[in-house]
């Protein structure tokens, strides 16, 4: 129960703070709206990024699995770094994606609380439409991020699995007993990046509603 108290806190005070930062961005200029649009470009770039890490792992575990055993230490070091590159980008993405939700969260709150405030009708009617659109395309967005975000982490265990089998066998045998695993891997990788690369996709899609959006109806 304490725990539960402590939470609910602990989520208010950090509420709290994030208005207070954007009432600060806001009073030099920095809306809500250039604030989500900047979140998304970064997710965007986070994933390409990520998606680009992947690629490269991969085109290591295709020369690592054809290589002589002399070389199995250096090639070892070499995925092994790749890996913690992979998982490195993977935890930017995920920080970004929350970030997203957060600020937009927000951004949505606020445009509606302030349909209320129009005078003109057909100003207000148009404006409740293009949240509608909005909130359409941000879910959409959303959805595809978080399909990108799940696809990475059992990647990343098999991924990991496969670095310490190599790390505890360092020996012909072990390349051997790779190859199998490798096939599989490199699928899973490659549904990764078709994920990744939809996500971003979407994400363009968005920011670019979002960014017309701020041009005025005529009457």
């Amino acid at each position: 129960m304490a725990q539960k108290v402590l939470n609910l806190i602990s989520s208010f005070l950090s509420k709290k703070i994030r208005t207070a930062i954007y009432s600060a961005r806001e009073s030099i200029g920095e809306h809500k709206r250039d604030i989500v649009v900047t979140h998304v470009e970064q997710a965007c770039l986070g994933l390409r990024e990520t998606r680009d890490e992947f690629e490269d792992a991969l085109q290591r575990f295709k020369n690592l699995v054809c290589v002589n055993e002399t070389t199995l230490d250096h090639k070892y070091n070499l995925l092994n770094r790749q890996y913690q590159f992979c998982c490195a980008k993977s935890d930017a993405v995920s920080n970004r994606i929350r970030a997203i939700e957060q600020v937009s969260e927000a951004l949505f709150k606020e445009w509606e609380s302030e349909l209320n405030e129009y005078t003109n009708r057909n100003l207000r009617a148009h404006s409740k439409q293009q949240l509608k659109v909005a909130r359409q395309n941000y879910a959409r967005l959303i959805r595809s991020m978080q399909k990108a975000e799940a696809k990475i982490q059992p990647v990343l265990a098999a991924f990991k699995d496969q670095v310490l089998y190599l790390k505890h066998n360092l020996n012909a045998q072990a390349i051997a007993a790779l190859r199998h695993e490798f096939i599989e891997i490199g699928i899973d990788i490659s549904q990764l990046i078709n994920a990744m690369e939809q996500t971003i996709a979407e994400a363009s899609q968005f920011v670019a509603v979002l960014t017309d959006q701020k041009a005025l109806p005529s009457r």
